[in-house]
């Protein structure tokens, strides 16, 4: 292990010394995005970068507390009330609240925890070197450009998936408040007492929400990154390599996995287990007996699921996503070898017109093979283990190329959570443990009746 890391840091920094003119333009590149990135999006967070000033941090997590903790949990005792309550606050069935307990305590959590992930993150590493900034002047401009659009997409799918639930739920409590009248608890003015709680815990909701969805959209940007360079290695078997440059670009990749899967293995595995709790302790209670569940009742609730279940898939959707495309590179030295491997095998017969015509024909065939079934590929398949490539036909020994398969082989790359691969075998094990539970709880109470 140590020996890998050993050459790849030694072929690092020759390719710094070989593009050091393109270094110093792309850093003006990357300090005007990333500043475009944290006065746009990030800059509400406050803790961003490890040089944020005390008092910044002070306000970071002086709101943190306020938003996530306080105001959640004052509202949940002050706004309590019920039809059938005898001491408490007594309120119609439409205004009553059975579930939010469980949607504050899920949000409170999921956003808790992905506070101390960023400001961990960010406070650690800085967030240059957190987004992998810093190691893009080794990239080709592909991966650059690309990594920069990805940078202001994911801001949007940002606020594609924060906006649209924070006005449901924004809907929901100006109704809530202007419809209960004095039947809600209120201190001194209905009106004033309302508006302040109405205010201030919608800004709670879009705080916990934006916090959460904020660590997955980066944990899907960090990928995305890793997927342009793999997209950019499979080059390489498309051109005249050796096995050495290959070998050391594929290093570089594995050791950024798994960078990103220390980082982020507490993160995953926590948000596993806290999505899986609160849905079923949301299913058990939603299925009981006494249970009311409408849309005044349960909305919240659901919009509280849908927030959780979306962000959890986005990083297990991603991380299964980059591990599937560090596996593919095996199928794609496979077919280089393969295609190589013929080639010298009739080169050694003679070059013949027998041979080239054999050879002419393999090719033709594979062509004809990929047009035919071009207009059944979908728009999910592999860039990487791509159907219209055709490899360089190398000169480099069998040994040589059986030598680079076999470690392709035996060093397959990923996200892995504590030594488990997150590929797409684990998540159909996730979903039919998830669906052996579901079903589980359903028979202990729907079934009973």
């Amino acid at each position: 292990m140590e020996e890998e890391e050993t050459v790849t840091e030694f072929s690092l920094s020759k390719l710094k010394a070989s593009l050091l003119p393109q270094q110093d333009s792309f850093e003006g590149e990357a300090s005007i995005e990333l500043k475009k990135l944290i006065k746009s999006t990030l800059g509400w967070v406050f803790f961003i970068d490890n040089e944020s000033s005390l008092w910044r941090s002070g306000l970071s997590w002086s709101m943190f507390f306020l938003l996530t903790i306080c105001v959640p949990l004052v509202s949940h005792f002050v706004f309590a009330c019920s039809p059938s309550s005898s001491s408490g606050s007594r309120c119609d069935e439409d205004h009553s609240r059975p579930f939010d307990g469980i949607v504050q305590i899920s949000l409170s959590l999921f956003a808790i925890l992905s506070f101390l992930s960023l400001s961990s993150f960010t406070h650690k590493y800085g967030l240059r070197k957190f987004l992998f900034l810093d190691k893009l002047s080794h990239e080709s401009q592909k991966v650059k450009q690309g990594y920069a659009q990805e940078i202001h997409r994911s801001m949007k799918i940002l606020s594609a998936f924060v906006l649209p639930c924070f006005f449901a739920d924004a809907a929901y409590k100006i109704w809530w408040f202007s419809s209960g009248g004095t039947q809600i608890p209120y201190f001194y003015n209905v009106y004033l007492s309302h508006t302040i709680a109405c205010i201030l815990l919608m800004s709670s909701w879009l705080y916990r929400i934006s916090i959460s969805f904020l660590v997955c959209v980066l944990f899907q940007l960090i990928c995305f990154l890793q997927i342009l360079r793999l997209e950019d290695f499979a080059q390489v078997f498309e051109r005249d390599s050796d096995v050495a440059s290959i070998l050391l670009d594929h290093l570089s990749i594995r050791r950024n996995l798994r960078i990103i899967s220390h980082r982020f293995r507490k993160f995953i595995l926590f948000s596993l287990i806290l999505v899986t709790g609160s849905q079923f302790v949301s299913l058990l209670r939603t299925t009981e007996s006494r249970s009311i569940v409408d849309i005044f009742t349960a909305g919240e609730l659901a919009l509280c699921s849908i927030s959780l279940v979306t962000g959890l898939f986005i990083c297990l959707r991603s991380a299964a996503k980059i591990t599937h495309k560090a596996q593919s590179v095996t199928s794609l030295a496979a077919k280089w070898h393969v295609c190589s491997t013929i080639n010298s095998f009739e080169e050694v017969e003679g070059d013949t017109p027998r041979s080239h015509a054999a050879t002419d024909h393999v090719i033709y065939s594979l062509n004809n093979a990929y047009e035919e079934t071009d207009s059944e590929e979908g728009d999910g398949d592999d860039a990487i283990d791509n159907t219209h490539f055709l490899p360089i036909l190398h000169a480099l020994s069998y040994q040589k190329r059986q030598a680079l398969l076999t470690y392709f082989e035996h060093n397959r790359a990923g996200i892995t959570v504590y030594g488990f691969m997150l590929d797409r075998s684990w998540l159909h094990t996730i979903f039919a443990i998830q669906l052996s539970l579901t079903l589980w709880i359903l028979n202990k109470t729907i079934g009973i009746h």
